[in-house]
């Protein structure tokens, strides 16, 4: 078994667990730090905006867990060095965002140092370029990453946002190497579902995983039945994400109970792939699904992958009926902000300007942070220890 194939691993023996950072959620620094600490603490998938930029965020952060792997095995954290998938989310019903820094050149004092030039891995802010003939950023080589803005020693450089289609911006996230695709669609939107599935379709098969992420409505089932029939066959694992109160942030238990029971429908269908909850998910719902019978409390014999590779047309099937997984947003999120606002109040000097710390920096808040998040994590993972 390679570490690629850990996360599908995970699917199947029904212990998955996928950290959402927001499919608008678009604070780098935020989205690397909170990464890097999901994945110490052994999530299978970092879900995150169909941005470019946020997207590097959480590469970098994976990269970063990876080196720091012995470190977290001699703290006893069950993490191996496999990275999970990341995952970008597309809407096909509304139009998604992303951002390009700008500033005036005119602004900029003729004595700066000009740390933006050097730190943009794009290379694209330029002063007096003979080639560009032009000063300042060029739109076509920025990817909103955001380095150059902490380190602008005057505060002069911004990010504006930009409006795209969802078929315009599937090319652009597709080709950053991302591991799967979530599409939240909702009930009635067969057509945006295709013209965003044509979109996507180029990089399909080079997808580990794809996620279909519909709320609750009237001919639910029939719709998935329908979404199905219009993406098979699949060469990667399918997921049905069942949002039972999208982007509710509740901490309560009436959230959990609602994610719950929509899960139970869902698997009531028989549809071919993988059930996971999401939407007010939150400390209450493992606790809950273990409650009712709906995770396995047994490690499933590991299967051999390579053989779903060999016949693309199979049809993977949820081997127990049983809940797969589970994804946190918002409560995985606050759960690690008081260190993330420690982290942010920190600042390093470096020739005279201030930028930002990276949480693996502060040896501290690191650890603080993996350990918040394998509180979370070890909740749905604790069920392998039998």
């Amino acid at each position: 078994m390679t570490d690629l194939f850990v996360p599908l691993q995970s699917l199947k023996q029904g212990d998955w667990f996928k950290l959402i950072c927001g499919a608008s959620f678009q604070h780098l620094p935020a989205v690397r730090s909170l990464t890097l600490a999901y994945t110490l603490a052994g999530a299978d998938c970092i879900d995150v905006a169909a941005d470019p930029a946020v997207i590097a965020a959480a590469q970098s952060g994976l990269q970063a867990a990876k080196s720091l792997a012995k470190d977290a095995q001699k703290r006893g954290f069950d993490y191996k060095g496999n990275l999970p998938f990341l995952m970008v989310s597309l809407n096909d019903g509304e139009d998604p965002h992303f951002r390009k820094a700008e500033f005036n050149p005119h602004e900029c004092p003729t004595d700066c140092p000009r740390p933006c030039e050097r730190i943009c891995p794009a290379q694209a802010i330029v002063f007096d370029s003979i080639k560009e003939d032009f000063s300042g950023v060029v739109s076509e080589k920025c990817y909103g990453c955001g380095r150059c803005i902490p380190v602008c020693p005057y505060s002069i450089i911004y990010t504006a946002s930009y409006v795209t289609t969802p078929g315009a911006i599937a090319p652009l996230v597709m080709s950053t190497g991302v591991d799967a695709v979530e599409i939240h669609t909702q009930v009635g939107r067969l057509a945006e579902f295709e013209r965003l599935w044509q979109a996507i379709s180029p990089w399909a098969d080079k997808l580990k995983l794809l996620a279909i992420s519909c709320p609750d409505g009237e001919g639910m089932i029939d719709y998935l039945k329908t979404l199905y029939d219009r993406i098979a066959p699949l060469k990667g694992a399918l997921i049905w994400q069942t949002d039972g109160r999208p982007m509710s942030g509740d901490i309560g238990d009436g959230t959990t109970i609602a994610a719950v029971k929509l899960g139970q429908k869902v698997l009531a269908a028989k549809l071919p792939g993988y059930v996971q909850l999401a939407g007010g998910t939150n400390k209450y719902t493992v606790a809950k699904l273990k409650a009712m019978g709906l995770l396995n409390d047994f490690r499933l014999p590991v299967l051999d992958f390579r053989l779903e590779e060999a016949n693309p047309q199979s049809k993977i099937q949820n081997p127990k009926s049983k809940i797969s997984g589970v994804a946190y947003g918002s409560y995985a999120r606050v759960l690690l902000s008081p260190i993330l606002e420690q982290l942010e109040n920190k600042e390093v000097s470096n020739t005279n300007m201030k930028a930002t710390v990276r949480l693996e920096e502060d040896e501290v808040l690191l650890w603080q942070a993996v350990e918040l998040a394998h509180s979370l994590v070890s909740q749905i993972k604790s069920q392998q220890e039998h």
